[in-house]
């Protein structure tokens, strides 16, 4: 049986759903990018609920498009898990992380898929009323602290 991408992305998107995973989006990369057509991006609320939106997604992808992911990534810390199907990568995001890689501002241009699922994403971006540096580093370094920091020699090549 052969699906298209987009099929398969929805099809994640509604598998994700069905294990309450929230802030549920669909980009078209097509035209935007060389190495995936979609990404599927979601929350899980914590480290087991990701876990299980990973199995459903994985479980209703091969059941309905008959299609097994390339590789899944970051099952052992549960914070962001990435399942590649090659032209459809899905992000299974825990909420902090989501909001700190905020990875639908770096794909802006990405057209959304429209998604009749209760978990679809409504705001324009999640966690928007966090204040833009809320997960700024607690320090800053200048170049002055790292050239300051250099051992002294006379012979750069030392």
């Amino acid at each position: 049986m052969a699906v298209t991408s987009l099929e398969l992305a929805k099809t994640a998107a509604i598998a994700a759903d069905q294990k309450k995973a929230e802030d549920i989006l669909v980009l078209d990369l097509t035209g935007l990018s060389d190495v995936c057509d979609y990404f599927v991006i979601c929350t899980g609320g914590n480290a087991r609920l990701a876990d299980a939106i990973v199995d459903e997604v994985r479980e209703k992808v091969t059941a309905n498009c008959g299609v097994r992911p390339i590789s899944t990534e970051g099952r052992d810390g549960l914070n962001w898990i990435l399942i590649d199907y090659g032209s459809v990568v899905v992000h299974v995001f825990q909420p902090e992380v989501r909001s700190y890689y905020r990875l639908e501002r770096l794909w802006a241009d990405a057209p959304r898929v429209e998604l009749d699922i209760e978990g679809a994403m409504t705001s324009e971006i999640p966690y928007a009323d966090l204040p833009e540096d809320a997960l700024a580093p607690a320090f800053e370094l200048s170049e002055d602290d790292l050239v300051d920091n250099l051992p002294e020699s006379a012979d750069p090549t030392e």
